[in-house]
């Protein structure tokens, strides 16, 4: 029998086909997991990663509320025009907090892995005010109501403990402490040392220290100070000055 005649039979015989495919199947899917089995950890560990801040956690819960997710991607794949454009090509790592992560497949807008820092928090303002005053040529929607809207950390020690139930490293103090931080990133004139204890470089080696900042600059936290506050943070975590892949891996 030729390959030809094989091929109808196949195609002919839903039998035939249903066996095939599911073998093939098979052998596909113990390919991908039975090394897991064998692997310690399949995301290589990265000096300076930490769990959100209570407020960088409600600003990321308000990214993905309003659909940024859709246009924007958050990972920098390793070719060279991306690097170029953007940075350092995103690591796993970066994303082992994340619950989803924010990978994305389409950018209408840029991809935002390395956007904190690179821009002062009045600029975001302006962006998320009147998008096309910065950008003339942006199709962004104006996100300027976040301004008005205050929001009070009633709910946010629970969103802790439920990262923490798949794996996010909140402890029980962070729990605890989670509206005092909340409140403290946001205030510049507030007591951060504890903000800093717990998310800051003597909490996790290689890291930086929290941003604390009156994002929106105005009185009270609102969801435009979240958002802030999680934008200006995404892709500053790792230090790429220094960082130096696990080639053994």
């Amino acid at each position: 029998m030729s390959i030809l005649e094989k091929h109808k039979y196949l195609e002919t015989n839903a039998t035939a086909l249903l066996i095939g495919a599911f073998a093939v199947v098979t052998i596909g899917g113990i390919v991908e997991i039975a090394p897991l089995f064998y692997l310690e950890n399949t995301i290589e560990k990265v000096e300076g990663v930490r769990p959100y801040t209570p407020l960088e956690l409600t600003g990321r819960d308000i990214y993905i509320r309003e659909g940024c997710y859709v246009c924007h991607s958050q990972m920098i794949r390793p070719m060279r025009d991306e690097v170029e454009r953007y940075g350092h090509y995103s690591l796993a790592a970066e994303s082992q907090y994340d619950h989803p992560f924010q990978w994305g497949s389409k950018r209408t807008g840029p991809d935002l892995a390395r956007v904190g820092g690179r821009y002062s928090d009045e600029w975001h303002i302006d962006h998320l005010t009147d998008p096309q005053s910065v950008v003339p040529e942006s199709v962004m929607p104006k996100y300027g109501f976040l301004a008005n809207r205050l929001i009070e950390p009633e709910h946010i020690a629970d969103r802790l403990s439920t990262d923490a139930m798949v794996g996010v490293p909140y402890t029980s103090e962070m729990i605890e402490l989670a509206k005092a931080d909340f409140a403290a990133q946001a205030d510049p004139n507030a007591d951060t040392a504890g903000l800093q204890e717990r998310y800051g470089s003597a909490a996790f080696p290689g890291g930086k220290d929290v941003v604390v900042s009156n994002f929106d600059r105005q009185p009270g936290i609102t969801e435009m100070d979240a958002l802030i506050a999680y934008l200006q943070v995404l892709g500053t975590m790792v230090d790429f000055t220094t960082f130096q892949p696990d080639m053994a891996r």
